[in-house]
């Protein structure tokens, strides 16, 4: 590693910034504002010589003109004047697969808030960079503020990571945390996220777990030196949580998560990303509103717990800024910790620990309905903690009835809530929901 010492005499580390949006006018704005700031911790000046965006004529609440404007970001990343390549465009193919792929190709290093981008071709894209001699760095693509890439790639580099997990889609803690102190439905909450500007231009990358996977794909490929394989992720978004389960959490203790959790075990790599129930006075039962959380073990430094703003203006711009001072600095990573060609290929596999589960569902009124939704638990080797049946049978003639196993396997839970709804005694499809053990 080396570094810069004097920031009166040495070079401008130039940049060229592609995406105007809420993340790139962050940028511009800190460069901007801490311009004299940057040059004392870089040891050298951090100048923006030219910007990429589709509307050159959109007001964005920031003095642009004495940036050179490229209409199109591919040219913007092999500009002569260019030395860092900062791809805020978002979207794993076109325009910022194309323009990243030319910077590195020219001779750039890149900072890229792109976690579609890297968690479905970070691979070539390391490589790539590698074989270049350039450096791809990405700490904004995971948990906006929250500096958990150099955390992992740097301060427990030493550590063999056992697990990993966390809450990484601040949109879905909103709904859920917003559910539960306004006691609200799903539908309404969604639509408050929408009108708040909280949900993504498609809904079910944040919603239905896609967002977040993104990010576990990255995290997993640094934890456990494997190639990005968000391929490979199981994902359950939000969209089956209601009020009532929501209620039900709270009465034993616990609140629903959208909780991704990445091991490597000796049948292979594990990677889900689905709603858990989680003890309230855990961290991350305590984690309210838009805020993301990770979570590290490590065999040395045993757990770690990181915290903070997980998406914005700010705290995503701080991050793209963290990048390019390390730069700047001098400082040269592999993409995930090591050389890229060193990560191996993960063979992919599901989750066998065993755990608790909830399990709701519409009972029937009808004789012996109980017991043949007990008989079915049993056959698959489930034994019940819980049963409790929540108010009388509508006009319908069914009831919430709600379930809490005793610790069971995944594959058990998946006999039994298959077979479920062959007693004829249950209206609807049940839900059942993972205890996790945090």
């Amino acid at each position: 590693m080396t570094a810069q010492n004097s920031g009166q005499t040495a070079s401008p580390l130039r940049l060229g910034i592609a995406g105007l949006g809420t993340v790139g006018t962050g940028t511009v704005k800190i460069i901007q504002n801490h311009a004299a700031l940057l040059a004392a911790r870089s040891g050298r000046p951090v100048a923006i010589t030219a910007v990429s965006a589709r509307d050159r004529m959109k007001n964005r609440d920031v003095d642009l003109s004495a940036y050179a404007w490229e209409d199109d970001a591919r040219a913007l990343a092999v500009r002569d004047d260019v030395d860092v390549f900062v791809e805020l465009v978002g979207g794993h193919e076109g325009v910022a697969r194309e323009a990243v792929t030319a910077a590195l190709r020219a001779g750039k290093d890149v900072v890229t808030a792109n976690k579609a981008l890297l968690a479905i071709h970070g691979q070539e894209l390391a490589e790539l960079a590698d074989a270049e001699g350039r450096v791809l760095r990405f700490e904004a693509a995971v948990a906006g503020g929250i500096p958990v890439i150099k955390a992992m790639t740097e301060s427990l580099a030493g550590n063999q990571i056992r697990r990993v997990m966390g809450v990484m889609n601040g949109t879905c803690n909103y709904i859920l945390t917003r559910m539960e102190s306004g006691g609200l439905p799903y539908e309404q909450v969604f639509e408050e996220a929408r009108q708040l500007g909280y949900l993504e231009a498609d809904p079910t990358l944040d919603v239905g777990g896609i967002d977040a996977s993104h990010k576990l794909a990255i995290l997993s490929a640094i934890a456990f030196g494997t190639r990005p394989a968000f391929g490979s992720v199981e994902i359950e978004g939000i969209e089956r949580i209601s009020i009532d389960d929501i209620r039900r959490a709270a009465d034993m203790g616990y609140r629903i998560k959208l909780l991704g959790v990445a091991q490597m075990t000796g049948r292979g790599l594990e990677q889900r990303m689905s709603p858990c129930l989680v003890p309230a006075d855990s961290p991350l039962g305590q984690l309210q509103g838009g805020t993301n959380m990770v979570v590290i073990e490590g065999d040395s430094v045993g757990q770690i717990v990181l915290r903070g703003a997980g998406a914005g203006e700010g705290p995503t711009a701080s991050a793209v800024l963290s990048d390019i001072v390390e730069i700047a600095r001098g400082v040269r990573i592999p993409a995930f910790g090591q050389p890229a060609q060193a990560l191996s290929v993960p063979q992919a596999a599901r989750t066998a620990v065993p755990a608790a589960y909830y399990i709701r569902l519409a009972l029937a009124d009808k004789p012996g309905a109980l017991a043949k939704v007990a008989s079915v638990l049993g056959e698959a080797g489930i034994s019940i903690d819980r049963m409790r049946q929540y108010g009388k049978h509508d006009e319908e003639g069914v009831a919430p009835v709600l379930i809490v196993t005793h610790k069971t396997t995944p594959e058990a839970i998946d006999h039994a809530i298959a077979a479920l709804p062959e007693t004829g005694v249950i209206a609807g499809a049940p839900v059942e929901l993972r205890i996790e053990e945090v």
